[in-house]
């Protein structure tokens, strides 16, 4: 890669800014991750087996094969600045070690969720409310899902009026795009002045 070049014609390296990408379990978070990222992602899937029987909730993702099972990682350079770092985060309880170890450092998380399974968006949304992280809410919009206006998803989540919600498809590059732009702007306003 070629480092960018400042105005006086030296070599600068750009800022890192750590994003996490999290949600439930099959939100769809591996998806976002990978629309976005300009290089290869690195993903850690495995197939789902016999023995996460009774333990992962298959409800409304009955097709889903795969699961994460420590993190995503993806880059998207933004300007000649600023790199974003994308982390995304496995999504069931019993991979929950590892999300204190990826928030730290983060300026903000988008909290995907799935509409279908509103209840597993819960605990994100309270892991990053009670850790002071900025977040923002993205509706991914599944085909075949039920459409709420934003004012429905924020009452049925709790979520405080200075949240924003938007709505995504994580498979698009540019709606994914458009939901990092909107956390990086919501994650600059929630800074202390001074």
């Amino acid at each position: 890669m070629v480092s960018p070049t400042s105005d006086d014609g030296e070599d600068t390296i750009p800022t890192p800014v750590k994003i996490i990408v999290a949600g439930g379990f099959g939100v769809g978070k591996t998806t976002l991750v990978g629309s976005v990222s300009e290089i290869p992602p690195l993903t850690t899937e495995e197939l789902l087996t016999e023995a996460s029987d009774g333990i992962d909730d298959l409800a409304g993702v009955e097709r889903k094969t795969t699961t994460t099972v420590a993190l995503d990682f993806g880059r998207i350079t933004i300007s000649p600045k600023h790199v974003l770092y994308l982390f995304g985060t496995p999504g069931q309880d019993r991979f929950w070690f590892m999300w204190d170890e990826l928030a730290r450092g983060a300026i903000g998380c988008v909290v995907l969720v799935d509409t279908r399974r509103l209840d597993n968006s819960f605990a994100a949304i309270d892991y990053f409310e009670r850790r002071r992280i900025p977040f923002i809410v993205a509706v991914n919009v599944f085909d075949g899902a039920q459409q709420y206006e934003e004012d429905e998803i924020r009452g049925a989540l709790a979520v405080p009026t200075h949240v924003p919600i938007v709505m995504c498809d994580a498979r698009k590059r540019d709606s994914a795009k458009l939901t990092l732009i909107k956390l990086v702007k919501h994650a600059m306003s929630e800074l202390p002045v001074g």
